[in-house]
């Protein structure tokens, strides 16, 4: 039997041995999704695991917890179901494997983007050009063709969507199965605030847990600024896009024009955000953590860490000889990143994204179905 499997039956243990007990259901969204069902099918542990924050507060509470013979560990077990999950959907099923090895992969993926990116721009440019200083409107086009590198990188964007794109709706047709396949307006709405607040990373209100068992959210924190620092980066590529597209005008940009600034943002972020994390999760007690897993973790963080590094040197030193380096360096990077995005820690995100959605259409399908008889009496009346 596969880890991934026995987890699965330790997950469902656990939701039979909690959904008796129920001390737990204001903690998180968890808990009270556990408590519309009866019975766990394989796509209903993957969104439960999916929808858990690892806040690691039920562990804390739980009367149950190790050392107790009953073993409720339920953010382990869900942690290891969750990491689990996303092997499971990957998409093409060929490089399901990837997740497996994935701090390993996504070093070697990034490495060899750089070497490659240096190599070929080294090989591809006159020294001169390479190792030259270049200023004004479209200085990093003479190291690298504009044409070139909307090619390339958008051939490996769209690859990445159309892979998180089919990871994804193989998690939300599992995930809904017997149920509406399509969310209503007010459920995406509802996820859409939970998301950007981090709603359920608050262990109940008190913060997440950690080794000295004080709660904190600093969590919380840092997951805001490399959210919201990756949202800004977007951002400034978009509006550099429509620039391009629409006004003719191409990067480098002045320091105070829009995509600069959004992006030095967003890189502030990206870098503050990643760091924080991993100095947080270096603090968490080890028995609520998939340890085999941990490698994911830090990989997403780093590739993030370093793409932001990578892209804020180049803004500091692009009209000096190292910009081409530089340019080489930090395209390495997002292409590896952009690559390894559908097999990583990446798709987090979305699948959570997709949980909270759920869970707020059983909400409201649920609250429906409770005001029907009620307003049924008041009719007959």
């Amino acid at each position: 039997m596969s880890a991934h499997s026995e987890a699965l039956r330790e997950a469902e243990r656990l939701m039979n041995v909690c959904n008796s007990c129920r001390y737990c259901e204001g903690l998180c969204a968890v808990f009270p999704a556990m408590e519309m069902r009866r019975s766990f099918s394989e796509g209903d542990l993957n969104y439960l695991a999916n929808l858990c924050h690892s806040c690691g507060a039920c562990y804390y509470d739980c009367q149950f917890s190790p050392p107790h013979e009953f073993n409720v560990n339920v953010p382990q077990t869900l942690a290891i179901v969750r990491n689990g999950s996303y092997a499971d959907y990957a998409w093409p099923r060929a490089f399901s494997g990837t997740f497996k090895r994935n701090g390993l992969a996504v070093t070697l993926i990034a490495v060899l983007s750089v070497i490659a990116f240096l190599f070929g721009f080294m090989t591809l440019n006159d020294p001169a050009v390479m190792f030259g200083s270049h200023v004004g409107e479209g200085a990093f086009y003479k190291i690298m063709p504009h044409n070139a590198m909307v090619a390339l990188f958008g051939t490996v964007f769209l690859y990445s969507i159309l892979a998180l794109f089919m990871g994804l709706r193989a998690f939300w047709r599992d995930m809904a199965a017997g149920g509406p396949l399509v969310p209503d307006t007010l459920s995406i709405w509802q996820a859409m605030k939970d998301a950007g607040k981090l709603r359920y990373l608050d262990g109940g209100g008190v913060g997440c847990m950690n080794e000295d068992e004080r709660p904190t959210d600093n969590r919380k924190l840092y997951h805001h600024m490399t959210f919201y620092g990756f949202g800004l980066c977007f951002a400034a590529t978009s509006v550099a896009t429509l620039y391009a597209y629409l006004l003719n005008r191409h990067a480098p940009y002045p320091w105070w024009d829009l995509p600069v600034v959004l992006g030095t943002l967003g890189g502030i972020g990206l870098l503050i955000g990643p760091a924080g994390l991993l100095l947080a999760k270096s603090k968490r007690d080890p028995i609520m953590m998939d340890e085999t897993r941990k490698g994911m973790d830090v990989a997403f963080l780093a590739m993030l860490f370093f793409t932001s590094l990578t892209g804020l040197a180049l803004l500091v030193l692009r009209a000096t000889p190292a910009m081409g380096t530089m340019l080489a360096v930090h395209l390495g990077f997002v292409f590896g990143f952009f690559l390894t995005m559908p097999y990583g820690k990446f798709v987090h995100g979305l699948y959570r994204y997709a949980a909270l959605v759920r869970y707020a259409m059983e909400r409201h399908a649920e609250q429906a179905a409770a005001e029907a008889p009620a307003g049924g009496a008041k009719a007959a009346a």
